[in-house]
C-alpha cells in the first residue's frame, strides 16, 4: 500500500516528540507537516535534538486538509477548539492524544465519531473506526491491570490503585514540581482520589461488568525519574492465584502488546517500549496486579501508532518492534 500521509498538530512537546521518533521510522508513514506556531520555519530537531539526521522537514503553521492521518497532540481540552476552527477531509482519520472525546458524553463532535482506543478493550472498534480518542497514560496502565477482572464480573468491593509516573507524563513546560532540583530525590502525591482518568477508567470497567460501581481510590504519585509508570490495583478476590492468573492470560492470550509476567517485573523492562507487562498474585483474599507501561509510548503515542495500524489494516506491531533498555 502506499505510504500514509500523517499531519500532526501541536508538534513540539514530549509526546509529539515520541510520535515523531516512532513515526520517521515507521515503514507505512511519511510525514506530511507538523504544525507548531511557535516554532514554524524551523528545524524539528530543535525540539526534538535525538531527530537530528533522521528527517529534514520544518515545523509549519500550515495544515494539510487533505492528510490520510491528524494525529492531535495539544493540551488538553484544545483539540475541540482546533477541529472547530479547522476543517479536513472526511477521509481524513484523527487520532486526538488529549482527553476532550474519551468519554461517551464527547464522543460524538461536528460529524466526528470518536471511538476509545483502548486496543485490548476496543479492537473491532478500533478497526472500523474513523476518529480515536487515545487514553490516558495513568488510565491505561489502570485500565489493563483490571479489565479482566471487570470482564469475569468479580469486581465487588472497592478498587484501590497506588501509581508513580515519571517527569515527562508532566509535560514539557517547566513547572514547580518538575525542574530537577525539586524532582531529585524527592517523591509527592497528587489529585489524590480525584484524577481526570478515573471517568474513562470507569467507564471501561463498566462497559465489561455493566453492574460496576466501586468505588476506585485512586492515588497518583510523582517519581524522581523521567519516564513509566509502575501502578499497583488491588481488590478482594475469592479464588485462588492460578484461578486470577488464568483469568488474565485468558483475556489477554491475544493482545500484542500486553504480557503476564510469572514473576515480580521492574520498570526498566517497559521503558521506550509499546508493551504492558502484569504481574498477578493472591494474598489474604485480595488479588494484587502491578502494571507497568511507558507512558510516552503505550500510554501515549506507540499506542496511537497502534491504532493507526489497526484502522488502516496494518500489522499491529508495525513500527512498534522497540526494545527496552534493562540496565
Amino acid at each position: 500500500m502506499k505510504k500514509l500521509k500523517i499531519g500532526i498538530i501541536g508538534g513540539s512537546g514530549y509526546t509529539a516528540g515520541e510520535l515523531l521518533r516512532l513515526l520517521v521510522n515507521h515503514p507505512n508513514a511519511e510525514l506530511d507537516f507538523v504544525f507548531s506556531t511557535t516554532n514554524a520555519g524551523k528545524p524539528l530537531d530543535v525540539a526534538h535534538p535525538d531527530l537530528i539526521g533522521d528527517t529534514t522537514l520544518l515545523f509549519t503553521d500550515k495544515i494539510n486538509p487533505e492528510v490520510d492521518v491528524l494525529f492531535l497532540c495539544l493540551g488538553h481540552g484544545r483539540s475541540r477548539a482546533f477541529l472547530e476552527a479547522n476543517e479536513f477531509s472526511a477521509s481524513t482519520k484523527v487520532i486526538d492524544l488529549g482527553n476532550d472525546f474519551r468519554l461517551l458524553a464527547d464522543k460524538e463532535f461536528k460529524g466526528r465519531d470518536f471511538v476509545y482506543g483502548l486496543p485490548e478493550l476496543n479492537k473491532q472498534a478500533i478497526i472500523n473506526a474513523k476518529n480515536i480518542a487515545n487514553p490516558g497514560c495513568f488510565a491505561t496502565a489502570i485500565q489493563l491491570a483490571l479489565l479482566p477482572l471487570a470482564n469475569a464480573n468479580v469486581i465487588n468491593e472497592a478498587v484501590h490503585v497506588n501509581a508513580t509516573t515519571g517527569s515527562t507524563g508532566a509535560g514539557v513546560s517547566p513547572s514547580a514540581t518538575t525542574h530537577f532540583s525539586w524532582r531529585d530525590n524527592n517523591f509527592s502525591s497528587y489529585k489524590v482520589f480525584s484524577h481526570q482518568h478515573l471517568g474513562e477508567i470507569n467507564q471501561s470497567a463498566k462497559q465489561l461488568q455493566s453492574t460496576h460501581n466501586q468505588p476506585i481510590f485512586f492515588i497518583p504519585n510523582r517519581g524522581n525519574f523521567s519516564r513509566g509508570i509502575y501502578a499497583t490495583v488491588y481488590t478482594k478476590f475469592d479464588g485462588t492465584l492460578d484461578d486470577a492468573v488464568e483469568l488474565y492470560q485468558e483475556f489477554y492470550k491475544d493482545a500484542a502488546f500486553t504480557v503476564i509476567s510469572k514473576t515480580p517485573i521492574a520498570l526498566k523492562q517497559v521503558v521506550n517500549t509499546n508493551k504492558c507487562i502484569l504481574h498477578v498474585d493472591v494474598k489474604d483474599g485480595m488479588v494484587l496486579v502491578t502494571s507497568l507501561i511507558d507512558n510516552l509510548i503505550k500510554g501515549a503515542s506507540g499506542q496511537a501508532i497502534h491504532n493507526m495500524n489497526l484502522m488502516f489494516g496494518l500489522d499491529e506491531k508495525t513500527g512498534l518492534n522497540l526494545k527496552s533498555s534493562a540496565f
